[in-house]
């Protein structure tokens, strides 16, 4: 990808990133698998011990035969039972006999199973777990087949049933015994269907063939429209777990996987922003367009789905909430770095190629980029943090402890041969990715810029950027007083300095940056980054005791660090 002709990408950054959040919500406003306004009142007179909304509720979508609508509805109180069960005591109390209750008894019983074995890898988790979680299973038995009594031509116990033999890993025939029956309830059921992609993956019970051919022809007997048609899409999240999508990689053809991308992009235009009925289509295909290095469409479906963010597919990468902002979040830098300075263009749908039209509106060579930054942690710890950035990076022991890093594209030869384009982390630079390698983490990273002949320092910890300060070469940019005071305050606390008045100084410094910038590192109690800094791309390659972390996908990244054998299930 490479840097575009123009102005510095940091300015293109601060300049374009607000306009690429337009008619998005905040952070603070995004809810994983939040409830409508209609569940939301229902659970909130649950948990005050009311369960007759909640019945009436569910009795609603029973008698409209709103399936998909039934199916979620039961998924989330369920969830809520799990620490909140008086409500539904109480309703099984006064109606034992009532299909409403019953179904979310069922879905209670999955929960309270899964709980036990947690979301884990199987090689983490123990056989006294494991134990438990088959024996909850084996129990619920009963349960399950009550839910399906009580609720004859309904989809969604069959729904949890297919679960249910994926936890317990039941013949193949239970779970084709399952699926017919959930079909002739309801052909086109979303979660009944979603249920069995998950099974026939191959990292479950089938293969990735199967699993694709199941997917495609559900989704091509599916009526017009119908969410349903989006199945493929989860699909590809299925095989993204074992192949990077975007690579050529892998048995699936790419042509494929590209032409379900193609057609959940058709099927999200037929539905109107925020339109919950494709909220689960939506948030698979942003994953899959970041995958397929397609971002200014990615930021576009994240303007559709507004702050209805779901569990999967991002909770397969982590915590999903976290996830989603994260991929939001670099979404939108990726496309403001590829927009003009001079510009208020921001890429739009169909328009995908940001990068070709920036570089023929801008014509001139942007200055030599160069970074390295401190973490204040072990070489150990660091390298463990930095493998989930997907980036091919050097690591070298600083001083009293630190870690110096520095991205490593020239030891990347795989992806010089196959002609790979940065990923999304490595566009917003090392700052970017010090954003990411150290959230959850105690230890602050100090990230040095030069960019041209101004130097900038970014001041990141736990996943939040504290201080940007930038020397300029021109006098003018001098920042004022209380601007300098206020970031050299930040600084100080980071690293435990007392008096931060000297810093404050060096922050107004003007004239030579690069002294500056050690004179910040010294007054901070730091060691002054690498001799080479500033005057030679990859300066660590010259520090003893340097090690490369190789680039690796994601989903390979969290293999390595998690052990996973080749024959633990996720």
């Amino acid at each position: 990808m490479g840097n575009l002709p123009g102005v510095f990408a940091l300015p293109r950054i601060v300049r374009h990133f607000g306009a690429t959040g337009e008619h998005m919500p905040p952070d603070g406003a995004v809810e994983v698998d939040a409830p409508d306004s209609i569940l939301r009142a229902a659970i909130s007179e649950a948990r005050s011990g009311n369960w007759e909304p909640t019945a009436e509720l569910m009795a609603r979508t029973r008698l409209a035969r709103d399936w998909d609508q039934r199916s979620w509805y039961s998924a989330r109180l369920a969830e809520l039972a799990l620490h909140h069960t008086g409500w539904l005591d109480d309703w099984r109390g006064k109606r034992p006999g009532d299909p409403d209750l019953a179904l979310i008894a069922a879905d209670l019983e999955i929960d309270r199973a899964w709980e036990i074995r947690t979301a884990a890898r199987a090689r983490h988790v123990s056989r006294e777990k494991f134990r438990a979680f088959h024996t909850v299973l084996r129990d619920a038995e009963p349960v399950l087949r009550t839910a399906a009594d009580l609720n004859p031509g309904d989809p969604v116990p069959w729904r949890i049933r297919i679960t249910h033999a994926m936890g317990l890993g039941a013949p193949r025939k239970v779970f084709d015994g399952y699926l017919a029956r959930g079909r002739e309830a309801d052909p086109h059921h979303l979660g009944l269907h979603t249920g069995a992609v998950q099974y026939l993956a191959q990292k479950w019970y089938g293969s990735h063939a199967e699993m694709f051919e199941f997917a495609e022809a559900a989704a091509t007997a599916a009526p017009d429209g119908s969410p349903l048609r989006g199945l493929p899409l989860q699909a590809v999240t299925e095989y993204a777990v074992d192949h990077d999508a975007g690579s050529g990689q892998g048995p699936v053809d790419w042509s494929r996987i590209e032409a379900h991308v193609e057609a959940g992009l058709r099927l999200s235009a037929a539905y109107g922003p925020g339109d919950r009925r494709a909220s689960s289509l939506r948030n698979h295909l942003a994953l899959a367009l970041i995958r397929s290095e397609r971002e200014a469409e990615a930021l576009e479906v994240f303007r559709l789905i507004g702050d209805d963010a779901r569990s999967f597919p991002w909770a397969y990468l982590g915590d999903a909430r976290e996830i989603f902002l994260l991929m939001r979040r670099g979404v939108r830098v990726h496309v403001a770095r590829r927009t003009p300075y001079f510009s208020g263009f921001v890429p739009a749908p169909g328009f995908a190629d940001a990068a070709a039209w920036a570089a023929r509106k801008e014509v001139a060579t942007p200055p030599a980029t160069m970074a390295v930054a401190l973490a204040a942690a072990p070489l150990r710890d660091v390298r463990e943090a930095v493998l989930l950035t997907g980036t091919t990076m050097r690591l070298a022991p600083a001083p009293h402890g630190g870690t110096f890093v520095e991205i490593a594209p020239s030891a990347d030869p795989a992806g010089r041969r196959k002609g790979l384009r940065k990923t999304l982390l490595e566009e917003s630079g090392l700052s970017g990715l010090a954003h990411t390698f150290s959230r959850g983490e105690k230890w602050p990273v100090l990230v040095a810029v030069k960019e041209g002949a101004d130097y900038t320092l970014h001041l990141h910890r736990d996943g939040r950027l504290l201080v940007t300060h930038v020397w300029w070469a021109d006098p003018a940019e001098m920042p004022t007083q209380e601007e300098a005071a206020e970031r050299a305050t930040a600084l100080a606390t980071a690293y435990g300095t007392s008096d931060p008045r000297p810093l404050t100084a060096i922050l107004r410094g003007v004239g030579e940056p690069r002294q500056h910038l050690d004179e910040a590192f010294a007054a901070l109690g730091l060691p002054s980054p690498p001799v080479g800094f500033g005057h030679q791309p990859e300066p660590l390659t010259e520090v003893a005791g340097a090690q490369l972390v190789e680039r690796m996908s994601f989903f390979r990244a969290i293999k390595e660090t998690l052990s996973e054998d080749d024959g633990s299930r996720a």
